[in-house]
């Protein structure tokens, strides 16, 4: 089966705070084992769903929405960090936004063999030719490959190799069309022909040395660039898209994290754990226009932006919050409570 496979509490309100369009912004908030759903136009928490009977602290650490926001992705990773030891997961759960409950658990085990996967980003793909519903992709850093699944089927049908230990994230083109690794422990970028035969042996297309350790990885809204952010020096490397190298280093205050383009691809959220602040980089010029700062201790990782651009949102997992963020101000309007270790995040319109 194997060689078959392998050929995504409530805050303070500020005063002044932006009403919101609707949504629900999805956070897995790793220190509860839950995943916590906030109302996009208030802020306010309306439900906080267990992501079942899991084993110890396994958990997930990510999250991805279906295309029509009814479903939420979480695969469970573990205990542990990537690359360090610990328990290895095996499984996703489905969670219906509306009725807050599980409604499918995929077993990546049944196709590696029974061998657990340590499965963490899920990433809804646009609809292709195909698939109207999109495909997800789920990284599955222990086989050194993306899974993918037929979210109309909630069934697995191939995956696709990274060729790099430690794929812990996944970015892939807004035409669906390419697919980018962060391979942490490596310090590479791998490169993956997503409109090809799944499993094809021509994956992945490319692998980028970048630096001695990366993480998080993201695309321009025009799909030009390729962000992911160094961890061994304070820099976002900015590779170009056509030609597959590196093509400029922004230097940052500190070590970036989990960065999101503006939907009018004019600005870059790069958060800066180490300093508890959010580079705001400037993508005509490749330069930190701002830093905006959080309080001592937040620890801001993952950032998001809302389909309309007017907010953006970063969580911060030692505080256990959202930062809510005004784009056209960039200040902090509001740090929502999600709970312990609060970590990835979805939009679900």
């Amino acid at each position: 089966m194997r060689g078959a496979i392998l050929g995504l509490a409530m805050g303070a309100l500020a005063a002044g705070s932006q009403a919101q369009t609707g949504g629900r912004l999805l956070v897995a908030a790793k220190g509860t084992q839950s995943l916590v759903i906030v109302d996009g136009a208030n802020g306010k928490v309306i439900g906080s769903v267990s992501e079942g009977n899991l084993p110890g602290k396994d958990t997930a650490h990510e999250v991805a929405a279906s295309l029509d926001g009814k479903l939420a992705y979480l695969p469970i990773y573990g205990d542990s960090g990537v690359g360090k030891p610990g328990s290895d997961g095996r499984t996703m759960v489905v969670i219906d936004v509306a009725s807050q409950k599980i409604v499918k658990t995929i077993d990546f085990g049944s196709a590696y063999g029974g061998r657990a996967v340590r499965p963490h980003l899920p990433v809804q793909g646009p609809p292709v030719a195909g698939h109207p519903d999109g495909l997800l992709y789920v990284t599955t850093e222990l086989e050194k490959t993306i899974t993918v699944i037929d979210p109309k089927t909630m069934t697995m049908i191939g995956a696709i190799p990274t060729g790099q230990e430690q794929s812990h994230m996944l970015a892939v083109s807004h035409d669906g069309k390419w697919g980018y690794t962060a391979n942490v422990g490596p310090g590479t970028v791998s490169v993956l022909d997503l409109a090809g035969k799944i499993g094809s042996v021509h994956n992945p297309v490319e692998v980028i040395p970048v630096s001695g350790e990366v993480q998080r990885i993201s695309v321009s809204m025009d799909d030009k660039w390729v962000f992911t952010s160094d961890q061994k020096k304070p820099e976002l490397v900015v590779i170009d898209a056509a030609t597959r190298k590196v093509a400029k280093r922004i230097p940052m205050e500190s070590y970036g994290y989990g960065t999101a383009p503006t939907p009018d691809g004019r600005w870059l959220l790069a958060p800066m754990m180490a300093v508890d602040k959010i580079a705001v980089i400037d993508l005509k010029t490749m330069t930190v226009a701002k830093n905006i700062e959080l309080a001592k201790g937040t620890h801001p990782q993952e950032s998001l932006v809302e389909p309309d651009g007017k907010m953006a949102f970063v969580s911060c997992d030692r505080s256990g919050q959202v930062a809510e963020i005004d784009t056209a101000t960039w200040t902090v309007t509001r740090m929502i409570d999600t709970g312990k270790v609060s970590d990835g995040l979805a939009w679900a319109k």
